[in-house]
């Protein structure tokens, strides 16, 4: 082989590997390019330290999202006050092309992770004045399998929804075995109920099953509440007839009522259907 050839096949997979070191567009804040040496935690650990400000750690891996976020208005804000959807300065509206990759920020404080977001890359983020380092080098998987741990029961409940959150975004298979997890053994009702409603953004075999599992066999009538909003927020084809499945002979008659509501929200045929039938005995 040339060196010719070396060097054009060492430039294209530069090229292709690109992406996913590349930041999304961050404004309001300084961006200071790091790589991931070692583990994602200890790379994480090495950036906080007992730094007087608040940082942002970022990095990107590919997304899961059914919501590919084109079309974002006016930015994601990364610090807390603020609202995603607040137009930017002047008035102007950013329209964007698609991303099938998700940003995922971490804001450490007094060397303690206290705050997980993420969003499309296409979004362009306001840092909110902060200092955000941003990773190259961080696999999918261990990124996953990172947001898992702080997804965990004794993580604070703040920390422990974002990494939900990022979670249902994440394509990493971990990601998703992380919900399925935390929706059928998470430590408190709390928990298990968020890790339902982010599996019915994800939607799949999988997370229809972990649901309908969860209304039938979940000890807590909340959680079993939750599931059944988490059916409505499946596609039609996949949710209507399980929340009818639901109506029709479910044992608990609060779990029967949450499926009449939400069948009613529904406004589906299948659902009008039904509640003729339901009327007409």
């Amino acid at each position: 082989m040339t060196l010719d050839v070396l060097i054009v096949l060492a430039l294209t997979a530069a090229s292709a590997a690109q992406p996913a070191a590349e930041a999304p567009s961050i404004r309001n804040g300084s961006v200071l390019p790091r790589q991931t040496s070692g583990s994602l935690a200890r790379t994480i650990a090495d950036l906080s330290g007992p730094a007087a400000e608040p940082v942002w750690i970022g990095w990107s891996v590919p997304s899961a999202s059914r919501d590919d976020a084109s079309g974002w208005y006016g930015g994601c804000r990364l610090e807390p006050g603020s609202d995603r959807g607040a137009m930017p300065a002047g008035g102007q509206v950013a329209y964007l092309e698609p991303s099938r990759r998700l940003a995922v920020f971490v804001r450490v404080s007094g060397g303690q992770v206290d705050r997980i977001r993420g969003f499309s890359m296409a979004c362009p983020v306001d840092a909110g004045g902060r200092t955000v380092y941003w990773l190259a080098g961080t696999g999918p998987v261990e990124s996953a399998r990172w947001l898992a741990d702080r997804a965990s029961g004794g993580a604070e409940r703040r920390l422990a929804d974002g990494a939900l959150a990022a979670l249902a975004m994440h394509a990493a298979p971990e990601a998703l075995d992380a919900l399925l997890a935390a929706a059928r053994t998470g430590g408190t009702p709390r928990l298990r109920g968020q890790a339902l409603f982010w599996l019915a953004q994800r939607a799949g075999q999988q997370a229809v099953g972990a649901i309908a599992d969860a209304i039938a066999r979940d000890p807590d009538t909340e959680v079993k509440k939750r599931a059944v909003f988490a059916l409505s927020q499946l596609p039609a084809d996949e949710g209507v007839p399980k929340l009818i499945e639901v109506a029709r002979a479910h044992s608990n008659p609060v779990v029967r009522k949450q499926a009449f509501f939400w069948l009613g929200q529904s406004k589906d045929p299948r659902a009008l259907a039904f509640f003729k039938e339901v009327l007409a005995r």
